[in-house]
């Protein structure tokens, strides 16, 4: 995928709840139709600050590999429609996942 120069920005931020900590070493990727567009690991604070940028309209999904943290693996679809900055964080715990559109 070649995302347009002037497109949509990504970041995200997993914290667990059952901890209250930042949920630090989390493997994101970032696919479009089954390719992998980027991926990055979160950092002490959870984030990943920059997960993407010129990101070209259209539907992407969030993989978030969680290891031995409650679910092995979460996967979201993200709508991009603008280009805007879109943010994405993550809660889990082991008896739920949320997730909300951020800012």
């Amino acid at each position: 995928m070649r995302p347009d120069a002037g497109g949509a920005s990504l970041s995200t931020h997993v914290l667990d709840t059952a901890t209250g900590r930042p949920a630090s070493g989390v493997t994101v990727i970032l696919e479009r139709d089954g390719a992998t567009v980027t991926r990055a690991m979160t950092d002490a604070d959870g984030r990943v600050r920059e997960l993407a940028t010129a990101l070209a309209a259209g539907r992407y999904r969030l993989v978030f590999e969680l290891g031995d943290r409650y679910f092995r693996r979460v996967a979201l679809d993200v709508d991009i429609a603008d280009a805007r900055h879109h943010h994405v964080p993550l809660l889990v715990s082991p008896f739920h996942v949320t997730t909300y559109r951020g800012s």
